[in-house]
């Protein structure tokens, strides 16, 4: 017998029973006869009636003599006695009638319980909706993941693109979701668990679908902070709740997304009290032990955040696989853009190679944005297709945020900014190894920023060399220099390039070991390394070397972002002619991109080729 049919059968059984109760209580009404007060006193004088009952307003007894009658017992209404004296002398057949207050007294206790419930019910649904309970309270329990069946999962491997070592590798859980007995056929199981890895937007969400896609098996999608909730002991309840649903239509995916809302690791980065967190990671730790690897049930998770899940959830048995979604090469961004265009127009002159080589970092999101903005551009301009402009319009809207033309600035900060932003770009243009600058602006974008220097790499790159993170602290600290050569004073628009240019300068000191007299030694260890979790509760921050070392830090880090600024200085001093024409000529335009400045960096050439003490690995063309 199921739920649904037990619960109509104790329903008919309650219906059968008030059924005999109200029979019952009509039966008695039945032998009860309704006699006026008058009959009831010359009864009672004539001694008829017996076994009284007086109340308030009513007077009940029995019949002593009934006769044939089958009315036993008799019921009659309270007069005042004097009132009833009066009556008799007169002669006058009487009786009581009792005020008809059933009504009112139901309603004096049924309006009340029902307004308390009512506000009771709603108070209740209001914090359940508010807590995520959709279903009320009698749903707490219960999971929230959402199912997509086979037809409505439509995203395949063809839809992902970028990430095709990652697509190889998953490509075994789409074989034995699809015939788990010929891929077990040599003793081989399929891992419990996958875990997908990977800074945010790099489409760990998208992939996790397409292998439902690609199985063509029930997708159980759900969010690792849906799980935690207010009352202990509900995250539980609906981890084994999920999973029950998932067993009950295996072969079938469980996605867990953001797992570090709930996988957290134990005791670690906690304030206050952490029981229902930890009740639920315990039971998750519980399923991935209790379900076999051959019952068609895969689990995966993504996490943008592996360094601080509970160690448990990465051992042996548990999540047996982690599979790193990393940020896009050059041919990956190239497929992804072939992907994200399908649905817009290009015009003929637009490749998409010159595209990706514009956007080195970004992930798949970051180019899925990227197209929609350039078509956004363009429709703005009534094109009929989308140009390179277009996009590179919409690259500067992306990295360096969106134009202020009513910023208004006056005539003197206008010019220290076209002179700092001209000097990032030839110092930029005469070091070797260094970015090329596609454009340089004096127009305020974004939140704090008067002016820009964009510089795109030509390549994917790796690896740098000191001479290269040297050249980049260069260009960084050119913008304060070029101010100092022209105002004899410096401003505070260079913040942002100091603050950088310190964060290079101490890697190079700290994590790279590039400073001799600090030898081959890490004083500072990268701050999210993927794929190695915490071991315990956090630390408390502490410096893991003396402090005579780290005067020493402090004294080598300030010495290369000198070195660097003097260099930039010596640069600019030298092209001093150039760095002012190359100002007035900002000032007037606004904008110059890669085409205009190819006159500047002929004239540096000229000036380092008559210049004997400048270096001649320092100048090259960019």
């Amino acid at each position: 017998m199921d739920r649904k049919t037990h619960i109509n059968f104790w329903y008919i059984v309650a219906a059968i029973l008030a059924i005999v109760l109200l029979q019952n209580y009509l039966a008695r009404l039945a032998l009860i006869q309704v006699i006026p007060y008058s009959q009831f006193q010359t009864l009672l004088h004539d001694g008829a009636i017996d076994d009284l009952t007086i109340g308030k307003d009513t007077i009940t007894g029995t019949f002593r003599k009934t006769g044939d009658s089958l009315q036993t017992q008799f019921s009659t209404v309270r007069i005042d006695p004097q009132f009833a004296e009066e009556l008799a002398k007169a002669g006058v057949k009487y009786q009581g009638a009792a005020d008809n207050s059933f009504l009112t007294t139901i309603l004096s206790w049924v309006l009340p319980t029902l307004l308390f419930f009512g506000i009771w019910m709603f108070l209740i649904r209001r914090l359940a909706g508010q807590s995520g309970f959709e279903g009320g309270l009698m749903s707490i329990g219960k999971s929230r993941a959402k199912v997509y069946v086979e037809t409505e999962v439509k995203v395949t491997f063809a839809d992902v693109a970028g990430v095709d070592e990652a697509k190889v590798e998953l490509k075994e859980v789409v074989d034995f979701l699809k015939d788990p007995v010929s891929h077990g056929r040599l003793g081989a199981k399929v891992p419990k668990g996958v875990l997908l890895v990977g800074p945010p937007g790099t489409g760990k969400t998208l992939l996790a679908r397409a292998i439902a896609g690609e199985a063509g098996v029930p997708f159980f999608s759900i969010s690792g902070s849906e799980f935690v909730e207010m009352f202990v002991g509900v995250g539980a309840a609906r981890v084994r709740d999920l999973f029950d649903q998932a067993r009950k239509k295996a072969p079938a995916i469980i996605f867990i997304d953001e797992l570090d809302a709930l996988g957290r690791a134990r005791g670690a980065f906690s304030v206050g009290g952490h029981d229902e967190k930890e009740q639920t990671l315990n039971q998750l730790l519980v399923e991935l032990d209790g379900f076999d690897s051959t019952s068609g049930i895969i689990l995966l998770a993504a996490t943008n955040r592996p360094e601080i899940l509970d160690p448990a959830l990465l051992r042996s048995g548990r999540f047996d696989r982690q599979v790193l979604i990393d940020r896009p090469d050059r041919k990956g961004r190239i497929d992804i853009l072939a992907v994200h265009v399908r649905k817009v127009k290009l015009d003929a002159d637009v490749k998409l190679e010159e595209v990706a080589a514009l956007t080195p970092g970004f992930t798949g999101a970051d180019l899925a944005n990227l197209v929609n903005e350039a078509a956004l551009i363009a429709t703005r301009h009534n094109a009929e297709t989308i140009a390179l402009a277009d996009f590179t319009a919409a690259i500067e809207r992306i990295v360096a945020g969106l134009e202020k033309r009513n910023r208004l600035l006056n005539p003197h900060e206008r010019e220290v900014v076209a002179h700092h932003e001209m000097g990032h770009a030839l110092v930029a243009m005469a070091l070797p190894q260094t970015d090329p600058v596609q454009k340089i602006s004096i127009i305020p974008r974004g939140i704090g920023s008067l002016g820009y220097t964009i510089q795109r790499p030509i390549e994917d790159r790796f690896l740098m060399t000191r001479a290269e993170l040297q050249n980049k602290l260069c260009v960084l600290l050119a913008g304060r220099a070029a101010e100092a050569i022209a105002f004899k004073e410096i401003s505070t628009g260079a913040a942002d390039d100091i603050r950088k240019a310190t964060d290079i300068a101490r890697s190079i000191v700290t994590r790279y070991g590039m400073e001799p007299s600090l030898g081959n030694v890490a004083y500072e260890a990268e701050t999210s390394p993927y794929l190695q979790p915490i071991a315990g509760p956090m630390q408390e921050a502490a410096t893991p070397y003396s402090e005579t070392t780290a005067d020493k830090i402090d004294q080598a880090v300030r010495h290369i972002t000198d070195e660097a600024f003097t260099q930039a200085k010596a640069i600019l001093q030298d092209h001093r002619d150039v760095l002012l024409e190359g100002a007035r000529l900002l000032l007037q335009k606004e904008t110059l991109d890669k085409d205009e400045l190819q006159p500047f960096v002929a004239r540096m050439q000229q000036t380092a080729g008559r210049s004997s003490d400048q270096p001649a690995s320092t100048t090259r063309v960019a």
